[in-house]
């Protein structure tokens, strides 16, 4: 699975890797999986954030603990496009939430930082791990998520992709901003 799936876009949201090839891959595996994480976030959040990945039992391994409070993932190479992401508090409970298949509380708004862009097998599934029979996987360029405690402010924006904002998972508990970069 992806980092939480965060975007089944953000779909598929963590590595699945296990104990044996981490040790494998030692500190050069790490260096480059610890560079891939931090490219998702601005430069002073990824710095200073804990660096971790989902091993294969599902647990999160920690590649470098952070300072700051936040939690970068490097990219899932499984996944067609890059897809690193970086997320703040609020992201993280959103997270487990998900991985829990249980409904995200949230409370206060969150943001979270896909930078290098994401590649999601659905808009609408968060659940989906490849796209449905006839359809692509969605691929954004960077851009930024937002949780809002109130999903009805949600409302006045589309739940098509598009190149602008859009809603990814419009109409289910895990529906959350997305926020294109310009150009």
């Amino acid at each position: 699975m992806r980092y939480f799936v965060l975007t089944g876009v953000l779909a598929t949201v963590v590595l699945a890797a296990s104990a044996q090839a981490q040790k494998q891959q030692g500190t050069g595996g790490n260096a480059k999986k610890i560079s891939s994480a931090m490219s998702a976030a601005p430069a002073d959040i990824g710095a200073k954030a804990t660096i971790a990945e989902i091993g294969a039992d599902g647990k999160m391994v920690i590649l470098r603990q952070g300072t700051n409070g936040w939690l970068c993932m490097p990219d899932n190479p499984v996944s067609v496009g890059p897809d690193p992401i970086c997320a703040d508090k609020a992201w993280q409970q959103w997270f487990e939430a998900y991985m829990a298949k249980k409904a995200p509380a949230v409370k206060q708004l969150g943001i979270a930082y896909m930078l290098q862009g994401g590649s999601d097998a659905s808009n609408t599934d968060p659940f989906a791990q490849k796209p449905a029979a006839g359809d692509k996987w969605i691929t954004t360029p960077a851009h930024m998520m937002v949780l809002l405690p109130d999903t009805k402010q949600l409302d006045s924006y589309p739940g098509t992709v598009s190149k602008d904002a859009f809603v990814m998972f419009k109409g289910t508990p895990y529906a959350h901003l997305m926020l294109m970069a310009p150009k």
